[in-house]
């Protein structure tokens, strides 16, 4: 069946328009309530949101949807994505929910799904859901209806719970430290946790009004931490996106520091003492040709699943790895969680600093990334892949940068959108193969 609903992660879109109404999301809640019903107990859901001006209308559809088919609701309030994770598995709901759009703007937002182990569905548990939002859903009697309820302590569960993923005799004391939030679901937590193991925090993106999510701040707006990190003289900076499920680091000088650097940097720390599984990491097609060789050179693998934090997870568990992640961000760390987490990320990448004594800059720069190109071409309609003069220039692009490059064409899971990235060891060539199949692409579009 064709997916109506959910994408490469959850469900997303434009608020009020499309799948993101707060009709739909009733519907959700009662399709995701009556497929995760079994037994004679009590059903529970935790429900948790970033700062969109649309959550509280998203919250209150769900809480609909779910309480109509007899489930019990337990509201978080702003938290990051993996905290929803964690609490669903603690709490021993029967299922997880978190509210948000990512990194994408305000106006956007999206509904994520966790089983009870806190994992996120797989596409088998997403068909099912599908399934059941196209019939009518089946609502219990009156006395069966469901209760909600806010609970007050999920912020410190959560902190405690990302504090011991850093060692006992490891202290931040000393460090200057960055913490962008992006006006996000991580604007109290992150930097408590920071400042609570040690370290001055400097806290930027902290002022949520509901409109600013992601606003010229964050880890898809670096300019603003680049120029804080530098003006303050620290000795990092933390940037995270709207839910707070993904990482991008910036060194003392102001310089980017992305997915592929820290993954590299936690594998060959694991590596060295010995807590390393799998023997190698898990990322997507986008991960830096750099890291794969890097990793090769130090007699570790590079697994590579599609666009996806959930695949990466998937390959995770299948193959026994504790490092997994994508180059835009998401750091996927199973010692620590079930789900990516950027404030668990940042805590591995700040007790590395401590114990290395080493500038940002020097420790955070494990390999020299080949040279990459990703852009995006935006269509109306049809299925440009499908086009034969489309599919023979992409077939001579794989030609030319065979053995010295890689070739990444896919459509966007969330937009009209044809991605398109090329890697080598000639920037030029990179380039030109990008353009040539770019224009062939909007010529069939």
């Amino acid at each position: 069946m064709a997916r109506k609903f959910f994408g490469t992660d959850g469900i997303r879109g434009r608020t009020n328009e499309g799948v993101m109404t707060a009709a739909t999301a009733m519907r959700v809640g009662q399709a995701a309530g009556t497929h995760f019903l079994r037994g004679g107990h009590r059903h529970r859901v935790v429900i948790g949101k970033d700062t969109r001006l649309s959550g509280y209308m998203m919250e209150s559809a769900l809480v609909a949807g779910f309480t109509s088919v007899g489930m019990d609701v337990i509201m978080t309030g702003p938290l990051p994505t993996p905290a929803i994770a964690l609490l669903t598995r603690e709490m021993r709901a029967d299922l997880g929910v978190m509210i948000s759009a990512s990194h994408n703007p305000f106006e956007d937002n999206g509904i994520k799904l966790f089983g009870p182990d806190g994992y996120k569905l797989s596409d088998e548990a997403e068909a099912s859901i599908e399934r059941l939002l196209e019939q009518e859903p089946l609502l219990v009697q009156p006395e069966r209806i469901g209760r909600a309820r806010r609970i007050e302590d999920a912020r410190g569960r959560y902190i405690h719970a990302v504090k011991q993923s850093v060692a006992a005799d490891i202290r931040f004391d000393g460090l200057k430290v960055v913490v962008d939030c992006a006006n996000g679901a991580a604007y109290q937590v992150a930097p408590s946790a920071i400042w609570e193991l040690g370290a001055e925090v400097i806290a930027m993106g902290v002022s949520p009004n509901g409109t600013n999510i992601n606003k010229d701040v964050g880890s898809t707006s670096l300019d603003a931490i680049k120029a804080r990190v530098v003006k303050e003289g620290a000795d990092i900076g933390i940037a995270l996106d709207g839910d707070a499920d993904r990482l991008i680091v910036i060194d003392e000088k102001g310089e980017t520091v992305d997915g592929d650097q820290i993954m590299g940097l936690i594998a060959s720390r694991l590596k060295a003492r010995g807590d390393l599984k799998g023997d190698g990491v898990v990322a997507t097609v986008m991960s830096n040709l750099g890291l794969e060789r890097y990793l090769q050179g130090i007699g570790l693998t590079l697994e590579r699943t599609k666009v996806g934090d959930r695949y990466v997870l998937e390959r995770m568990k299948e193959g026994g790895f504790n490092v997994g992640g994508e180059q835009s961000g998401h750091m996927i760390l199973t010692d620590h969680g079930t789900t990516g987490d950027g404030t668990v990320a940042a805590l591995r990448v700040l007790a590395s600093l401590v114990r290395s004594g080493k500038p940002a800059s020097e420790l955070l720069h494990v390999f020299d990334p080949v040279p990459q190109l990703l852009k995006n071409v935006r269509y109306s309609g049809g299925a440009p892949l499908e086009n034969e003069t489309v599919k023979s220039v992409i077939a001579e692009a794989e030609k030319e940068l065979e053995g010295k490059g890689r070739l990444v064409i896919r459509p966007s899971g969330t937009e009209p959108v044809i991605r398109v990235m090329a890697e080598g060891d000639d920037a030029q060539q990179v380039e030109t193969v990008v353009d040539r199949i770019c224009d062939a692409v909007k010529a069939a579009a």
